[in-house]
């Protein structure tokens, strides 16, 4: 077994935070690296601590979790966040994935469920909930991109199509037999194309487009 997969808790409640590192403690490849209470708290400890994943919640006071975000792409902190809450509105999913959310899953998730998507963001993947994947996509009028489908190349439309079906670019290099640094050229072109911001907005432009793998 390699290095375990290092996540930062951040949610306001303490509660919140002492039920997920019991369940996650016992984890065999998660480690819980550290806690925070707010969102600026939050990014500090992702500065200091550097975790692979951050479990953020979005309501917290002072700095909320969308910002919080907002101010990790800005740091360019490598960690991938996997929001974690009860609130399901549009206007809330919507902004936490344009912020740059690599997955969104609610408080009542079943455990073994949130391990599992704790170790799917971890691999790279795009991991949406149906219904909120639906929000996006009803919210979004896919004004970004719209009508430039036709610059991508063949190759780049098959790789768009697995990054619908949530690969990762290890799993698109081996599927094309590619290397994943020409996956990794391939999907920078696509979003440039596309003039979109991340994988999560490929996904779901690709989703509408009926671009599938």
């Amino acid at each position: 077994m390699g290095e375990p997969i290092r996540v930062l808790l951040v949610d306001d409640h303490q509660v919140v935070r002492r039920g997920l590192r019991t369940f996650l403690e016992v984890q065999d490849d998660i480690e819980v690296v550290g806690e925070a209470a707010d969102g600026t708290e939050g990014v500090a400890r992702a500065e200091e601590l550097r975790p692979d994943i951050v479990l953020m919640d979005v309501k917290m006071p002072g700095m909320d979790g969308i910002d919080a975000l907002r101010r990790l792409r800005e740091l360019d902190n490598p960690a991938r966040v996997l929001i974690v809450t009860s609130f399901t509105e549009q206007r809330t999913v919507v902004p936490a994935l344009r912020a740059g959310a690599a997955g969104y899953v609610y408080k009542d998730v079943d455990p073994d469920a949130l391990a599992a998507a704790i170790r799917s963001v971890y691999a790279g993947h795009i991991l949406l909930q149906p219904e909120v994947a639906d929000a996006l996509l009803s919210q979004e009028e896919a004004n970004t991109g719209q009508g430039r489908g036709g610059s991508l190349t063949e190759r780049e439309r098959e790789v768009l199509g697995l990054i619908a079906d949530g690969r990762s670019n290890r799993e698109i290099a081996r599927a094309l037999v590619l290397s994943e640094k020409t996956v990794k050229t391939h999907v920078s072109n696509i979003l440039m194309k596309l003039d979109l911001a991340d994988r999560t907005q490929a996904a779901l432009w690709a989703v509408r487009h009926g671009v599938t793998g």
